[in-house]
């Protein structure tokens, strides 16, 4: 009786704290729906309802941020001080720095801006407007061409610096049609209707029409008039044409080119050649290399830049990885990816210490080219020396930081978007010590996703086994084991999918640790004889491996038991994986490096970067990255011709 009396007193104290706590979650929600649907006045009375519940800041900058996009400014100045330092104040500093351009008060932007620690280019172009008006131009104008050369979206904010470089003839007739034509193939065509509008001469048909265009290529190109040559716009349309067509059939828009190349100028043509042999490239087409011959000396954008490389690479033409890298653009040249492989080349062409040199820049890096440069340097592959644990008083700051817990607040309440852009913001000056503090902070939550960010954000102090967490292995080992399948591959795939975040989703459906698609998953589940499986289990964490691993395994039996086209396949699906091989025998990192999709490229070589350093962990010993990316056997005729992956064809 008194162990009853003794729980119903401690039940009496204890449910109104939690009633407090999860109605102080309720009225938070629903100040963020009132938020949502611009309701201020219900946005208040939720704010107030509130009491001292730790998310209570959010609602106040929503009724602020509210108040702003109005054109109402008071309140600001005295949120921008109670909570100074903050995310939600450089946030709310940014709508206030909006809010005083519309009102045109520039000596307000000019001391507000310096104030903000984190600006996007859309409040970068306001402050250079208040600069422009109050008579500062001096590097205005030159900053403002650089970010229009960039190719980057250029805000409305930024209208009027555009506008003077034109006038001042700093941005010339060249530079508005590089711009154009950049935006064009982006698929931006009302932006790029807009860049037309600059030039003297209509050059370009209106965005609608460039949609038509888009949509059915051969369709304009077959009733193009006889003297389309004659107006700028329709040559234009042409080309653009002919670089859509292409993506369809590269073949005959070569050939359609061909027909009509000499009625063009010579930088006309250089462009399209180079527009032509970027897409040669991508399709791993012999004729590649020849074609950006034919396109001289045009300008390449980064990306036509990097895919000569990656055309040079296809064919084992050491010279021409070596020439293609020496003609990119210094910025470019200096990335990891195109130092390895100008090493290689250099190797290649019998210049071994150049070589030496350019590995040496970059063994010390973590990633996939920092350890293949360790690995030809002959140095085994070591850990850095596991920093320190944080200290009590390290992880009693990191635990009373308000940014961090309102980040995990957020994530309790399934708000893990903003969640992640203010630890994000949080983290972003933290010094090795703080960050690694941080770090055991979200491990200690189940935040895996952010301690693994957090502390690969390290420059001195570095703890490897944070970095690449391994939580659940209970559950998954003994299913990757069971498959004959290396753990610390699956690790380093999972780690890639979903950084470990159960309730993961993609954009197209993908879900759980191993990110498993609808459609597959109802096929693996089909093959294993899983009878009881609905489409909701795939939320189940030792379901979702279960299928992720046995349909890992079935792309590895398909592709010649080879992880590194396996995690090609399971990112993009087996039939990609198969055609991208090629004709001829590659070298396991050259097929990295050319898979066409950005996505998959990337993918790939983090996760088999990813699974060198879990085997260290793991198993405590070197691990070499070169070993595991092997050699790629040519693809069999069936494959190089075989349709191509659906999007649910794989996780």
């Amino acid at each position: 009786m008194k162990r009853f009396l003794f729980l119903l007193l401690f039940l009496l104290l204890i449910v109104p704290a939690l009633t407090l706590a999860a109605t102080g979650d309720d009225k938070f929600l629903a100040a963020r729906e009132a938020y949502r649907v611009s309701e201020p006045v219900r946005l208040a009375r939720m704010t107030q309802a509130m009491g001292d519940h730790e998310l209570k800041p959010w609602a106040e900058y929503w009724l602020l941020s509210l108040a702003a996009s109005n054109g109402e400014l008071s309140g600001a100045a005295d949120f921008l001080a109670k909570y100074s330092g903050t995310y939600l104040a450089d946030k709310l500093r940014g709508e206030w720095l909006k809010a005083l351009g519309k009102n045109a008060a520039w000596p307000d932007v000019m001391a507000q801006y310096p104030l903000l620690q984190d600006p996007n280019s859309e409040l970068t172009c306001l402050f250079w407007q208040a600069r422009l008006a109050l008579n500062d131009e001096r590097g205005v104008l030159e900053d403002a061409y650089d970010l229009w050369l960039s190719g980057n979206e250029v805000p409305e904010t930024c209208t009027p610096l555009i506008n003077r470089l034109v006038a001042t003839g700093r941005l010339d007739s060249a530079h508005i049609l590089a711009r154009m034509r950049n935006l064009l193939e982006q698929a931006r065509y009302v932006q790029a209707e807009s860049a037309a509008a600059l030039l003297p001469t209509r050059q370009m048909p209106d965005a609608r029409a460039l949609e038509r265009i888009a949509a059915n290529p051969a369709r304009y190109l077959d009733h193009l008039p006889s003297a389309f040559i004659n107006s700028a716009a329709t040559r234009e349309a042409a080309m653009f044409a002919l670089v859509r067509f292409a993506r369809k059939d590269t073949d005959d828009a070569v050939t359609r080119w061909r027909r009509m190349e000499a009625k063009f100028s010579a930088d006309d043509r250089g462009y399209m050649w180079g527009q032509l042999a970027r897409r040669a490239a991508y399709l791993h087409m012999t004729e590649a290399l020849a074609w950006y011959e034919q396109a001289g000396d045009t300008p390449l954008n980064a990306d036509q830049q990097a895919w000569r490389v990656r055309a040079a690479l296809r064919t084992m033409n050491w010279p021409a990885v070596q020439d293609a890298i020496t003609r990119m653009s210094a910025t470019l040249a200096a990335k990891p990816d195109w130092i390895y492989w100008r090493a290689r080349a250099q190797i290649e062409t019998g210049n071994r210490e150049a070589a030496q040199v350019l590995y040496r820049s970059i063994s010390g890096l973590s990633g996939f080219y920092g350890l293949l440069a360790t690995e030809e340097l002959g140095l085994p592959l070591s850990l850095p020396p596991r920093a320190a644990p944080p200290t009590s008083d390290e992880l009693s700051k990191a635990s009373n930081n308000v940014g961090l817990r309102q980040s995990l607040a957020l994530i309790r309440l399934d708000m893990r978007v903003e969640a992640v852009r203010e630890w994000n913001w949080t983290v972003h000056n933290m010094s090795d010590r703080e960050l690694l503090a941080a770090a055991e902070l979200a491990l200690r939550n189940e935040v895996f996703d952010r301690a693994i960010s957090t502390a690969e954000r390290t420059l001195t102090e570095h703890d490897y086994s944070l970095r690449y967490l391994s939580p659940y292995r209970d559950a998954v080992s003994p299913k990757a084991q069971a498959l004959a399948l290396d753990d610390s591959w699956v690790y380093g795939l999972m780690r890639q999918e979903s950084r470990f975040i159960t309730s993961a989703r993609s954009g197209v459906g993908a879900r759980g640790l191993m990110q498993v698609m609808p459609n597959t998953a109802k096929l693996v589940a089909r093959k294993i004889g899983l009878l009881s499986y609905r489409p909701g289990h795939a939320d189940d964490m030792d379901t979702n491996v279960t299928l992720g691993t046995n349909y890992l395994k079935m792309v590895l039996q398909s592709l010649d038991n080879h992880p590194l086209l396996a995690s090609a396949a399971y990112n993009a699906g087996p039939g990609r994986a198969k055609r991208w091989r090629g004709d001829h025998v590659l070298e396991g990192a050259i097929y990295a490096e050319t898979i066409p999709f950005d996505e998959t490229r990337d993918y790939v070589k983090k996760v088999m970067a990813n699974s060198v350093y879990y085997s260290a962990l793991f198993e405590e010993k070197p691990q070499s990255l070169k070993s595991r990316l092997g050699i790629v056997q040519p693809a069999n005729r069936a494959d190089r011709l075989g349709g191509g992956d659906t999007a649910d064809a794989a996780p």
